[in-house]
């Protein structure tokens, strides 16, 4: 029987689901029933109002928002020469959402912008007029990973579809034989439509299979959480999961430890000691995860958003902070747009 775990951890935002369908909590800002995880105000800490709302999930969870957030409001209120005029410090909301969601949020007028990883469902945001621009601020990369005991046998030189079929072929082996001396071969997902299960059900789908159809695989396991507790989760129950660099380098040491990377770019620094994108292999960029950043039609500060849109791209402005953007022991985390 597929394993079913629902939302809900400890160390994750407190949810509640509301009459509308989205997920969040309860707000005053612009009639929204959300509530910011966490707000930033750029060191200033006389900011009172959000004055902008930023939606997105693993890189939210990383650090990299509240990066962009801190940032913004710190160039915003110094001024600079490309700034016209300087701002009184103001707040930045941060919302947690998977794509899906973050994407609802926008289309809701209850964010002003999202960052996002679905082209396809961006463009349908596009076209129906709830977003008025989207922009590629920065580059993740997706890694398949799993237990070090490697029972569904995967390879080096396997490519990324080769690694899927051999989850299929072992997992169905062993729920039928289980092994006696490691872990069985088994998958966890997210199954939340966010933008790591949309890529996974793309991979599945492209070899073939459709593990979580009527009559479930057993060895696929639904784990719906957000990317850090589900790679935790994963790490614990020794199961193959898909995840974002992101989300792996921002995850304690014991749960890196506890898993091995098969597939995807792990160097991923150039001889200046930034990200680079000039060494994926074609096999690499099958699990390239690009963010794009859409805003929306109807922001709380039209002059602002439009304005942080621009700032994003700017090699002095947020593409500097994805550069900079580091683990404690100084691996770059994200490769910027530009």
């Amino acid at each position: 029987m597929q394993t079913v775990d629902t939302f809900g951890t400890s160390d994750s935002p407190e949810i509640s689901l509301h009459a509308s369908g989205a997920i969040g909590v309860l707000s005053t800002a612009s009639a929204s029933p959300l509530t910011p995880t966490k707000t930033y105000n750029g060191g200033y800490k006389e900011a009172k109002d959000i004055r902008l709302r930023l939606a997105n999930g693993g890189a939210g969870q990383s650090g990299l928002i509240g990066a962009f957030a801190d940032a913004f409001v710190k160039w915003c209120v110094e001024g600079s020469e490309e700034s016209d005029s300087k701002e009184a410090p103001f707040l930045v909301g941060w919302y947690l959402g998977d794509t899906t969601q973050s994407l609802a949020y926008l289309s809701s007028d209850w964010v002003d912008v999202a960052f996002t990883y679905s082209a396809a469902a961006e463009l349908a945001l596009m076209r129906n007029g709830k977003a008025v621009e989207r922009e590629l601020v920065f580059l993740d990369h997706f890694y398949l990973v799993g237990p070090p005991s490697n029972p569904a046998e995967l390879a080096p030189e396997d490519l990324v579809q080769d690694m899927f079929a051999k989850l299929v072929a072992n997992g169905a082996r062993d729920a039928l034989a289980a092994p006696s001396e490691k872990a069985p071969t088994r998958f966890l997902s997210r199954f939340d439509k966010s933008a790591t299960n949309i890529k996974e059900s793309d991979l599945f789908i492209g070899i073939g299979q459709v593990p979580w159809a009527l009559p479930p695989a057993v060895w696929y396991h639904v784990y719906p959480r957000f990317p850090i507790q589900a790679l935790k989760a994963a790490s614990v129950l020794q199961e193959y999961t898909l995840t974002d660099r992101g989300t792996w380098l921002s995850s304690t040491q014991n749960v890196r430890d506890a898993l091995t990377v098969y597939k995807g770019q792990t160097d991923f620094e150039n001889t200046e000691g930034g990200p680079t994108r000039q060494n994926d292999s074609d096999d690499n960029k099958v699990l390239l995860n690009p963010c794009n950043a859409l805003l929306g039609a109807s922001p709380l500060d039209k002059g602002l958003a439009a304005k942080f849109m621009k700032w994003l791209l700017s090699p002095d402005g947020g593409q500097k902070v994805v550069r900079e953007f580091k683990t404690a022991d100084g691996h770059a985390i994200y490769a910027p747009a530009q």
